[in-house]
Parts: structure tokens; C-alpha cells; sequence
């Protein structure tokens, strides 16, 4: 363990975040009512410009009045190079007691977070807000891309950061028009086997990315409803990974007692390592159980 110790952020559930336009204040409810981990009201791209001022009053009237239960309300404002993100901080954040988080766009460079963590602390200290605002990042851009680390680094606000690959994809000016998936142009082609063919496969363009939950990725945005119990699923531990997750802590307790610092487990060896991974597991489906 390194002597320098990373604070950690405030433990939410990111399984899927639900994306709900706030020019359309009549799927507010529908989305309080539904399984989303996370709400963000949206005033970026599904917001047209002439909309734009509308949508944040929707947004405002809609966090004071409905009841979202427990879920993680956040807003996502425009980008820092228009002239809306200013008005979208000011407003709902001075407004919305039940905000917990904003999500930042196109976020190319630490200072990007510097700026809104600037004019969020200045408006919490005006408000007297003892709730300190969370913040998500965006990294769609090449210029995000290449400042990542330091982006993560950037405040102790930060609470996730998520890759849309719509922006970044127009960004390094990939040739495709798709949300996502694969292409048909980016595989490989075989050497020739015995009778002289040669076979091709696809790719996958966003690697990792696409192979989320097993990396430890923690969810995924939904852009409809239906795509949220997916969402919810496939981040949530499975009954046997829990099983197993637990049988190593208990395997790791009664080694602890014995005076030894490892121990066989189904014939493999375990160590502070392995209950280190399964106490992860173990909190993780101990939040998503509370939920």
C-alpha cells in the first residue's frame, strides 16, 4: 500500500443511471418510480437550445416537488463553452436542496472541475448547504482522452467518471455514425490456412469499455427505462460470487485465528489480497441489498 491514501468518494450506487430529458417534465414521475440507481435530468444535448431556459425550470420544480425516494438525483449541465452551464450551476443548485450530484460534459482538462467545484462551494457557503454536491465526469473528447488522470484527480467532488463513446467517436473523427457496438471495418484478417482462405473477424472498437462489470466498472447510463433492469443485473454480484466472497472472509477469519497469514480454499491459495476482493464484493452487495 502506497503512504499516499486516496480519499474515498461518497459510496453511491451506480448501476445504471437513467438519462431524462428536462424539456419533458411528464417523464419525471415515471422515472421516480422506476429502479434507475441514478436520475440525471438532463439540460446538454437532449435539451434543444431554444428549450434550454424551460428545461431548468423544469428541473427545478420538478426536484422540489416530486418524491424520488433514495435515489441519486443529478443534474447534467451544459458544457463549459456555452453560455448556459453558468446559469444551470447557479440556478438549480441555489434552488434544489435534493441535488446530489452534477454532471459534467465534455470535460477536456482539470481545470474544467476546477471551475464548477469553484462556483459550487461558493453557493454552497451562500446557502449554508451542509450536502456537498458530488460530481460525475464526462470524458468524450480526444482532449478528455489525453488529460484523464489528471481529470481524476481534479477535486475531491469527483464520484465516477463515465466514456461516452457517441462524442469521443466525432471527436477522433472515427468513421462511424453508431452509438457504440462494433464496425464491420475494424477486425482482422487470418493468414491463409491449408486451402488458401483466409478468414475475418471483427473487432471491438471500445474494448474494456464494453466488458464493464467483471473489469469493476460500476454501471452503465440508460437512455430508456427498459434498459435499466439490465443495467441493475448485470452490475449486481451474482448469489454465487457472494457465496464464494464469503466463504474466503470466513476462510480468512479462522486462518487469522490460527496465526497464519494464508490459507487453500478449493484448492487454491489465498491471501490478504483475496479478502481484500471479496470485502469489496461483500460491501457492494450489502449496498445494492439496502437499496
Amino acid at each position: 500500500m502506497s503512504f499516499t491514501l486516496i480519499q474515498q468518494a461518497t459510496p453511491r450506487l451506480h448501476r445504471s443511471e437513467l438519462a431524462v430529458p428536462g424539456s419533458n417534465p411528464s417523464l419525471f414521475e415515471k422515472g421516480a418510480k422506476g429502479q434507475a440507481d441514478i436520475i440525471f435530468l438532463d439540460l446538454e444535448d437532449a435539451v434543444a437550445p431554444d428549450d434550454k431556459e424551460q428545461a431548468r425550470k423544469n428541473i427545478i420544480q420538478g426536484l422540489n416537488e416530486i418524491d424520488w425516494g433514495t435515489k441519486t438525483m443529478m443534474i447534467r449541465i451544459n458544457g463549459l463553452d456555452t453560455h448556459y452551464a453558468y446559469r444551470d450551476v447557479v440556478d438549480v443548485v441555489e434552488n434544489c436542496p435534493r441535488l446530489d450530484m452534477i454532471l459534467i460534459p465534455k470535460t477536456g482538462v482539470p481545470q474544467d472541475v476546477y471551475a464548477i467545484d469553484m462556483l459550487v462551494t461558493q453557493i454552497e457557503q451562500y446557502k449554508k448547504r451542509e450536502k456537498k454536491i458530488g460530481f460525475e465526469v464526462l470524458i468524450e473528447t480526444a482532449l478528455g482522452m489525453a488529460n484523464v488522470e489528471a481529470i481524476a484527480q481534479s477535486s475531491k467532488r469527483l464520484e465516477a467518471m463515465s466514456f461516452g463513446v457517441a462524442d469521443y467517436a466525432a471527436s477522433t473523427r472515427a468513421r462511424t455514425v453508431g452509438i457504440g457496438g462494433p464496425h464491420p471495418d475494424y477486425g482482422v484478417l487470418t493468414d491463409k490456412d491449408a486451402e488458401g482462405k483466409r478468414a475475418y473477424y471483427w473487432g471491438d472498437p471500445w474494448h474494456f469499455a464494453k466488458r464493464a462489470a467483471v473489469l469493476g466498472f460500476e454501471g452503465k447510463w440508460a437512455i430508456h427505462p427498459s434498459q435499466v433492469a439490465l443495467a441493475n443485473q448485470v452490475f449486481t454480484p451474482s448469489d454465487a460470487e457472494v457465496k464464494k466472497a464469503q466463504r474466503i472472509v470466513e476462510a480468512m477469519e479462522r486462518a487469522a485465528k490460527e496465526g497464519k497469514g494464508a490459507v487453500s480454499l478449493d484448492g487454491r491459495l489465498i491471501d490478504l489480497a483475496s479478502i481484500r476482493q471479496a470485502e469489496a464484493l461483500l460491501n457492494k452487495a450489502k449496498q445494492i441489498k439496502a437499496a
